[in-house]
């Protein structure tokens, strides 16, 4: 696991754009956090790093939101509204975990039965105690067998 320390929402942003640089197709990124540590910074700049250039914002009442100008199709999940696990089949999560574009999953915790064997799981937490922007990134490749 790697501990990334992020000091003001524009290095959240940086290190999204980096991993958004060195995404492959078929990655598969989750995104776990609490309302308000920067999940929504963070895919911003993983889409940056994809090349995306248009608006890019968490798609909590459609559940997916799909990006095409990148180097990578860009599938954005936020599964926080999800009332049953049935609803992914409805919108094809498999064509987008499986595919060639790049996934991230935001709220992915709530969903983990269907998530694929490999997958990296980034978990942004919040420390008021080392100031109001502070977050501690976790970066874990996850792989069941």
């Amino acid at each position: 696991m790697k501990e990334i320390e992020s000091f003001k929402p524009e290095d959240t942003y940086a290190l999204g754009r980096q991993i958004g640089k060195e995404a492959k197709p078929g990655d598969v990124y989750t995104l776990i956090g609490d309302l308000g540590v920067g999940k929504t910074v963070f895919t911003q700049g993983l889409a940056e790093g994809l090349g995306i250039t248009e608006p890019v914002n968490s798609p909590t009442f459609t559940i997916l939101q799909i990006y095409e100008e990148g180097r990578l199709p860009f599938y954005h999940f936020d599964v926080y509204r999800i009332g049953d696990i049935s609803e992914m089949d409805e919108i094809g999560y498999e064509d987008c975990f499986y595919g060639d574009g790049v996934s991230l999953i935001e709220w992915a915790d709530l969903i983990e039965e269907i998530l694929p064997e490999k997958y990296r799981r980034i978990t942004i937490l919040k420390d008021l105690d080392k100031g109001f922007d502070y977050r501690k990134i976790l970066i874990e490749d996850i792989e069941l067998s």
